[in-house]
């Protein structure tokens, strides 16, 4: 399932595919409408603000849908990315494509070929949030694979959030010669390309190979018109550009993962050459701050920070990054203890293995890490705050996070282990026999519930 079209059939075979009536606004409306389907069903937007090309939304919303992708059991699925993204399968280059079958390469104008949302109320304008940046290594000819935050600058010049990471490292490359970095922004793709866009790879790591490892089968690319990068074939839309040297535009505010927005700053500039589609292209948009940006951000990390811990503690058997904690700055470990003070070291361990790790909660194995109120309990049972808080200041983090200085602030630790030497009374877990066993519709009385007093005679 390489194409985005193969997805939707799916989701909408199994009832997850909401179709909204045609003419929704492309300012505000469209996003209110998608997150309020948003973990339940995707959305298709036909004719959003009177546009031709229809906008499609949340589509890999629900972590359930991403195991499903992947052809695996939910506690399965970090295993399977961590293993696809040590396991990269080379591309299959292609010479035609369905996403080059339609050409615009004169006086583009992307606010009229695409329908670009405005999502959050303070965005600046409208965004393509769903965007897969493509670039290469100046020197080794190596491609890199990244999800920006673009804003429309003018008809063919879009702005360009560069986080410090590959992107960066090439562009500035580049940069320091006074040369432009060619840029694809591919859109429109199937959920696990999209997904391994955000793998935490080594530098000059093409993420189109871990897609391919996520599939089972080489990702089929097809080579830009105007450069060396490659595209995947099967998705929707291709803006093929420039990042500009020495040029810097306000960019921002932006509606952020944390659910604050990210500041209004001069940022680097892409200049748009042309614009490659399919004859009936989609439009893919991604709701700033929603479930399905926290998920695409959060399993990737997720399975880095396993791979991470696992090296150092045998002991660790599972960790999540919850919603609640933007699924980047809250962390959960489980862990089957086996020495006093080893969960403080897990701690450490898991601040030091990602910066954008704030708060660490480990817990053992009878606590389920993915529901926040079995970890709650945790803490609230388990935790002595004089004896089991770890807090350590000055450490760096995420610069989008609101309550740091410039991304520097204090994390903290907190062990919900139960110690070894204890009576085991006196954590036993209460249990009702049978209670998981319990069959509601054998046991219940069909007769409506207003009849109760005839369930007495």
């Amino acid at each position: 399932m390489t194409s985005l079209r193969a997805w939707l059939d799916h989701l909408a075979a199994h009832d997850r595919l909401a179709v909204i009536r045609p003419g929704v606004a492309l300012r505000f409306e469209l996003a209110a409408i998608a997150k309020h389907f948003e973990g339940k069903k995707a959305t298709l937007f036909p004719e959003p603000g009177g546009h031709r090309m229809a906008v499609v939304s949340g589509i890999v919303a629900n972590r359930l849908w991403i195991a499903e992708a992947m052809g695996a059991a939910p506690d399965e699925l970090i295993a399977r990315f961590e293993h696809a993204s040590l396991n990269p399968i080379a591309c299959r280059t292609v010479t035609t494509a369905p996403v080059q079958a339609v050409v615009h390469d004169r006086q583009v104008d992307l606010g009229a070929l695409l329908p670009l949302p405005t999502h959050n109320e303070l965005d600046s304008g409208p965004y393509i949030t769903a965007g897969l940046v493509v670039t290469r290594n100046p020197k080794t000819g190596a491609q890199n694979v990244a999800i920006l935050r673009l804003q429309l600058n003018g008809p063919a010049r879009l702005g360009a959030l560069i986080l410090p990471r590959q992107t960066a490292h090439y562009f500035a490359m580049a940069e320091a010669e006074g040369a432009e970095l060619p840029v694809a922004v591919v859109i429109g793709v199937d959920p696990l390309t999209l997904l391994a866009s955000q793998a935490i790879a080594p530098l000059d790591q093409n993420e189109f190979e871990i897609a391919g490892a996520l599939h089972g089968a080489p990702l089929p690319v097809v080579r830009c018109l105007g450069s060396e990068l490659t595209v995947p074939a099967e998705a929707e839309i291709v803006i093929e550009g420039r990042l500009l040297p020495g040029v810097r535009e306000p960019e921002g505010p932006f509606g952020e993962f944390p659910q604050y927005y990210g500041e209004r700053q001069d940022r680097p500039v892409i200049a748009v050459d042309r614009v490659t589609r399919r004859e009936d292209a989609l439009f893919q948009t991604i709701n700033g701050g929603g479930l399905e940006h926290l998920l695409l951000g959060g399993i990737p990390r997720e399975a880095t920070l396993l791979a991470a811990l696992r090296r150092s503690f045998p002991g660790v058997r599972a960790l999540h990054l919850p919603p609640g904690g933007t699924c980047r700055y809250h962390l959960y470990v489980q862990i089957r203890k086996a020495y006093e003070g080893e969960a403080k070291n897990v701690i450490l361990g898991a601040l030091a293995a990602h910066y954008d790790v704030k708060h660490v909660v480990v817990v053992d194995e009878d606590v389920n890490i993915h529901d926040p109120q079995e970890v709650e309990w945790a803490v609230a049972t388990r935790v002595q705050a004089d004896r089991d808080i770890v807090v350590i200041p000055g450490m760096h983090g995420s610069r989008l996070d609101p309550s740091s200085d410039n991304g520097v602030g204090a994390k903290m630790g907190i062990d919900a282990t139960v110690p070894l030497d204890v009576d085991p009374m006196r954590f036993k877990r209460i249990r009702v026999p049978g209670e998981e066993s319990v069959d509601a519709a054998a046991v219940t009385d069909p007769r409506p519930a207003m009849a109760w007093r005839e369930a007495l005679r």
